[in-house]
């Protein structure tokens, strides 16, 4: 491979002002590129045309916008960013990927970012440079500008804008997630990158070879940190990876699983796995209401490239061509994943939500709950507070081993008898009866003035339980919890709010 050479842009870009000297990614990015020339055309739109969108902002990344805009589109439908690969174009996406089929059927408009030979020998988009994929900088200003120049000038709904991206792409994906997640609702990062896996080109051939085995903490901070402060709402991800890929490595895949699932505050334990066509391998992460949150596709021995499907059928779309590997239509999966299809998003492969959950009896330790039957369900999965505590075939369930006086929220989904876990049912909260659990921090001397502990023969121990809290003295200081009246346990590790 020959070395990164720098190149100067114009002193005018395309819709863009002049950049100045910078170093860019020439052929050794060329290894994460894809070819160029693929110019043949895919599904035909129904009547619009990919169209070039000039006047978008200030353009600091000097990139080209192109939009895909079905007729008639009414207000307040979706957006839709679709990012290329190297040395691709707007038009060869938009011929290749299946998002104008989608977009004629769901009713939403496409917008394709474009760069060039100026900013990246190789036409990448520049995941690996800071200047160019933080907020506020470079070409992720632009992306983000086009995003607003759609919602204004197409209606679009601003809480509805997603984005999606292939190799090159799909790096700069992930880090227009990590900076703009007040942007964006939803992204799919295909063949790609974990956000600011790489700020430096030495460090985007380690990412996409061998990436850094960091732990989910660690991902998820760089999310954090490259978002504004205070983010508390996070995009929902999908990750699709060919298992064969050796060009962008299927570890990414897990790191960018560990890196989402940690911003969102879910662990890396799937919710439910489920079988998909072209081999293709869903697991999904619930956020705590039981909603996907993170969503990985494993298409095996698929090489580097998206994920097609070309033909008339429901969940087909796109065309083939090199780097379009015909497996199964990660687009069409892709939109029913962010709800485009009017489904909310939520497990569109298994069976619907059961329908009129409710608490039928509280105690001071137990809820109960009824819902109404599921004709495809075999069982169902009844989660607490976001975690599943218990399975059954009946339409009701007890949940046990509760504290007095405490809230929690349940959701019911249907399992159908190939496994397959539907999506929730809405929300239901319960409160146990009885006081909730106390919690009182002093001195063994303090605690056995207040009756929470006894002395004998010079030693503490608990009211109740009778644990072993040391000498009686006003220097050990030990957390006691009342779990029922007068019975107190040791504590220190952490009081249960």
């Amino acid at each position: 491979m020959s070395r990164p050479q720098p190149v100067r842009r114009p002193a005018k870009g395309p819709g863009g002002p002049a950049r100045g000297l910078r170093r860019l990614a020439a052929s050794a990015l060329g290894v994460l590129a894809l070819t160029a020339g693929l110019l043949a055309a895919g599904p035909p739109a129904t009547a619009a045309s990919l169209t070039q969108v000039t006047g978008f902002g200030s353009n600091p990344g000097n990139l080209s916008m192109y939009a895909y805009v079905p007729d008639a589109l009414p207000t307040g439908a979706p957006l839709v960013l679709a990012l290329h690969g190297c040395t691709q174009s707007a038009g060869d996406y938009h011929a290749h990927s299946g998002w104008a089929t989608l977009a004629d059927r769901y009713g939403f408009a496409v917008v394709y970012p474009q760069t060039n030979a100026d900013n990246n020998a190789n036409s990448c988009f520049n995941w690996f440079e800071a200047g160019d994929s933080a907020r506020g900088r470079g070409e992720a200003l632009s992306i983000k500008q086009m995003a607003d120049k759609a919602v204004e000038q197409y209606g679009s709904d601003p809480g509805r804008v997603h984005i999606t991206g292939l190799s090159a792409g799909g790096g700069m994906t992930a880090n227009m997630l990590a900076a703009y997640p007040d942007v964006f609702a939803g992204g799919a990062i295909a063949s790609g990158l974990p956000a600011r896996c790489a700020e430096t080109l030495t460090a985007a051939y380690t990412c996409m070879y061998s990436p850094p085995d960091r732990t989910p903490a660690q991902w998820g901070d760089l999310v954090r940190s490259a978002a504004p402060a205070g983010t508390t709402s996070w995009p929902r991800v999908a990750i699709w990876q060919g298992t064969a890929d050796t060009t962008v490595r299927p570890a990414n895949a897990t790191e960018l699983r560990d890196q989402w699932t940690n911003a969102w505050g879910v662990g890396q334990t799937p919710s439910r796995t489920r079988s998909l066509t072209g081999g293709t391998t869903g697991t999904t992460y619930d956020d705590p209401t039981g909603r996907p949150a993170v969503e990985v596709y494993a298409v095996s021995g698929m090489a580097h490239g998206l994920a097609v499907d070309p033909g008339g059928g429901a969940e087909q779309c796109g065309a083939t061509g090199t780097y379009y590997l015909d497996t199964i239509c990660s687009s069409y999966h892709t939109a029913r994943f962010w709800g485009l299809d009017g489904d909310g998003g939520e497990s569109p492969d298994g069976p619907p939500a059961p329908a009129r959950p409710a608490v039928t009896a509280t105690t001071d330790t137990t809820v109960s709950l009824t819902w109404e039957a599921v004709a495809e369900a075999a069982s169902y999965h009844v989660h607490r507070d976001g975690t599943r505590v218990g399975t059954t075939t009946a339409t009701h369930y007890t949940d046990t081993g509760l504290a007095p006086g405490t809230t929690h929220g349940y959701t019911v989904a249907a399992v159908d008898s190939a496994g397959t876990v539907g999506s929730p049912s809405a929300a239901v909260t319960a409160t146990t009866t009885g006081s909730p659990p106390t919690c009182h921090t002093a001195s063994n001397y303090a605690h056995t003035v207040a009756g929470r502990a006894y002395v004998s023969g010079g030693h503490t121990y608990a009211a109740g339980s009778g644990q072993p809290m040391g000498l009686w003295n006003t220097f050990t200081v030990h957390t006691l919890l009342e779990t029922s009246p007068g019975h107190y346990v040791i504590a220190d590790s952490g009081c249960p709010a």
